[in-house]
């Protein structure tokens, strides 16, 4: 499935396996990108500072990133490996990453369900010589059954507190750059951390209660603006549009409305896994906007939730809107040079010439036929005979 949406990928090196790699998450996540559309727009709508407040709505909100995308992601994962059979069981095994941890299990689904569904795949090649007539069924469900709840129980005890300890060591690394001025880079860290889907957790859990402590003293924070700016992922979407694949061109144009106006920052995630080394442009293009938050004195007074454009204007203090949109803009700009250096500016994505005819096959030279040999006799006015094949000769009695 991962074929689907990103092109092939030859060789053995490691820049082949990175790209292999970013291939399959991508794949986990494409099919997925309609949930995360969805989850989006009712978070955009309905939380206390959407657009439409509403409380019932809102307590969609943390089941749906909580549970529903962890599972989806399973289990497009785990049917990768094995199927629908994989599928299920991935789906299974990622309840127990979910049930241990409170905060989103995105990247612990990306885990957990591919290797459930790789272990159930080696399982099932054992039990399949060793199965008799008639109990193929109650070995299958049973087999399936005891990998997804083993790989449960490894989640809770396991697989979750791992992840909770990467996502933990991420935010304390970016509170180390906070506390020492090495905000621009910061994005080396935050960036490939959001690709990854802890923004969530690095601008709520960390920058967040940061940004409020230093908001209720100065009455602003460039901290909000650290993970939440929109600027890198519009000029990365801006790149694809113009130089990325050309399968993918299309679906950029609704993304970077989604991504810029909406605040789902998550749209251009797969893009950026679809080509790993465009995580470069996104650290550029952060670093930049934060450099440039910096020498303008820009601010906010609150998390800009989701991180919309819309959003950034609407909790930026009065007289600072110039700085912001600056910041913006010039992370916007950065991200797209340098994505569309990466890309090629499209020179790999051009269409395939048309292909030649077969050549036509080469000839055998041409001998000249032996000519025949003339008849002995010759005709009553002494003319040579006619040229043709050797006959007998009767001779009269």
């Amino acid at each position: 499935m991962a074929d689907t949406y990103t092109p092939p990928v030859y060789g053995s090196g490691v820049k082949a396996t990175v790209q292999r790699i970013g291939g399959h998450l991508a794949g986990m996540i494409m099919p997925n990108i309609g949930a995360f559309i969805a989850w989006g727009l009712i978070t955009a709508l309905f939380i206390p500072t959407g657009w439409l407040p509403n409380p019932a709505m809102e307590a969609m909100v943390g089941p749906i990133v909580k549970i529903l995308l962890p599972v989806l992601i399973a289990y497009t994962g785990g049917r990768m490996v094995h199927g629908q059979r994989g599928a299920v069981v991935g789906a299974v095994a990622v309840m127990g990453v979910v049930v241990g941890s409170d905060v989103p299990m995105l990247l612990g689904a990306m885990i957990v369900g591919p290797l459930a569904a790789y272990i159930l795949k080696y399982v099932d090649k054992f039990t399949e010589q060793r199965t008799r007539a008639g109990f193929e069924m109650l070995v299958d469900n049973f087999s399936a059954g005891i990998v997804g709840g083993a790989m449960a129980v490894a989640g809770v005890w396991g697989i979750g507190p791992i992840v909770r300890t990467v996502t933990a060591g991420a935010g304390n690394a970016v509170g180390w750059l906070v506390s020492n001025d090495l905000l621009p880079i910061a994005s080396v860290l935050i960036e490939p951390a959001k690709v990854l889907f802890l923004n969530n957790a690095i601008n709520h859990g960390v920058l967040g209660p940061l940004g409020i402590a230093e908001a209720a003293q100065t009455g602003k924070s460039i901290l909000f603006m650290l993970e939440s700016n929109p600027g890198p992922g519009l000029g990365l979407l801006l790149a694809f549009l113009l130089f990325g694949p050309r399968s993918l061109r299309p679906s950029t144009p609704a993304a970077m409305i989604i991504h810029f106006f909406g605040g789902i920052h998550e749209i251009y995630f797969p893009y950026v896994l679809m080509k790993p080394r465009l995580i470069l442009a996104v650290i550029a293009g952060g670093a930049a906007g934060v450099f440039t938050f910096l020498i303008t004195g820009a601010g906010l007074v609150s998390t800009p939730s989701p991180g919309s454009i819309f959003a950034y204007v609407a909790v930026t203090p009065r007289g600072g809107w110039l700085g912001m949109l600056a910041g913006i803009v010039i992370a916007t700009a950065v991200t797209f040079v340098v994505a569309a250096v990466l890309l090629g500016f499209g020179r790999g994505e051009k269409e395939p010439p048309a292909e030649a005819g077969p050549e036509p096959a080469e000839t055998a030279p041409v001998t000249p036929a032996p000519q025949p040999e003339r008849s002995a006799h010759a005709s009553e006015n002494g003319e040579a005979a006619e040229e043709s094949p050797a006959r007998p000769v009767v001779k009269e009695a």
